[in-house]
């Protein structure tokens, strides 16, 4: 998968061959599109969705995302919930509501960094999310529901959309599956109201569809211990210049945190793993890393790495940021979404 997603990025010329069954991708999605939505429509949960999604395969930023809103709807006065897929998670049965002590081998790592991130904010995982929703809304009492993606589930309802696209890679070739990244073309985002851009673009022009969207950066803010939970300031130089650092990923676009590390005065070495990698203790001691060097890790990778990594391991830890006053307009949409429910929830 890796090499073939290096192939859309670079743009590289073969990939023209399967330009016809993109095409073909491209139709399906639409007709189905098209069908759920026209049901979608029909249905009208108790309170609005939200659904954060993007249009390209991999990892955009979407995650700390929807913990950065969570948290941000939370200190507004709002009641979130969060509903996932819970991809890769096997759990005993679904729907299934996510706790702290749950395994990622149960809900998936996104999931669980999800649940982990958030407290006490209810969370309800199943492939079909509907159900999920279903669910979460008989259980809990929340103002706001939260769909980490799901864009492309066109059954469950949704009162708005918000898509987060990585800045460096943006939509590689521009072709559907399985020619390009993309799970629906460029067009799709003039119908979604909220765009956010994770990272600086390279390049001075900006697609048309994206001259709209706001900056999202991530912050790095710890270094956390996965055995003590030590914190150590990312900018503090937490470790002896010039150590041999063993940066261990297994995310969906791991360059940017690589990138990140690399402005550290550290010799960095790179460990890579595929997308939501199921870590084992036999992975991290395949890799024969001295124990006194540290080994830098993903949130999102720690968590399956918490009863098995060794002293030296450490995650880290980082905030969403948006602008200001995109916060505040997002903000305001979704409170006023909020109102106008309870005003139709009071009436009838």
């Amino acid at each position: 998968m890796r090499s073939l997603e290096k192939a859309w990025y670079r743009k590289a010329g073969w990939l023209l061959l399967l330009w016809p069954v993109s095409l073909l991708f491209q139709l399906l999605a639409s007709i189905r599109r098209f069908y759920h939505s026209a049901v979608a429509r029909s249905q009208r949960p108790a309170v609005p969705v939200v659904v954060v999604g993007n249009i390209s395969v991999g990892g955009t930023g979407k995650t700390p995302l929807i913990i950065g809103l969570a948290k941000a709807l939370r200190k507004a006065g709002l009641r979130p919930g969060i509903i996932s897929r819970g991809y890769l998670g096997k759990a005993p049965d679904y729907p299934f509501i996510v706790e702290k002590n749950s395994s990622a081998e149960e809900v998936g790592d996104e999931a669980l960094l999800i649940a982990r991130s958030l407290g006490d904010c209810p969370m309800v995982v199943d492939p079909d999310r509907l159900r999920a929703l279903e669910k979460l809304c008989s259980s809990f009492h929340c103002d706001v529901v939260l769909s980490d993606d799901g864009l492309q589930h066109y059954a469950l309802p949704r009162d708005l959309e918000i898509v987060v696209i990585d800045g460096k890679r943006l939509f590689g070739n521009g072709m559907c599956l399985p020619a390009g990244p993309l799970r629906e073309p460029v067009s799709r985002l003039r119908s979604v109201p909220y765009l956010f851009i994770n990272g600086e673009p390279e390049g001075d022009e900006l697609p048309p569809e994206l001259e709209r969207a706001e900056r999202l950066s991530l912050q790095p803010t710890f270094l956390v211990n996965l055995q003590t939970g030590e914190k150590k300031p990312f900018k503090g130089a937490p470790f002896n210049i010039g150590t041999t650092v063993h940066a261990v990923t297994g995310i969906g676009n791991p360059d940017r945190f690589f990138t990140l590390l690399s402005t550290l005065p550290y010799q960095v070495r790179r460990h890579d793993f595929p997308d939501h990698h199921p870590f084992s203790a036999a992975d991290l001691e395949a890799l024969a890393i001295d124990p006194r060097q540290p080994v830098v890790m993903t949130q999102k990778d720690a968590v399956k790495c918490e009863q098995f990594a060794g002293r030296n391991y450490w995650y880290l830890a980082v905030e969403m940021k948006l602008p200001d006053a995109a916060l505040a307009s997002l903000l305001e949409t979704i409170q006023g979404l909020v109102e106008q429910r309870r005003g139709t929830v009071e009436a009838v």
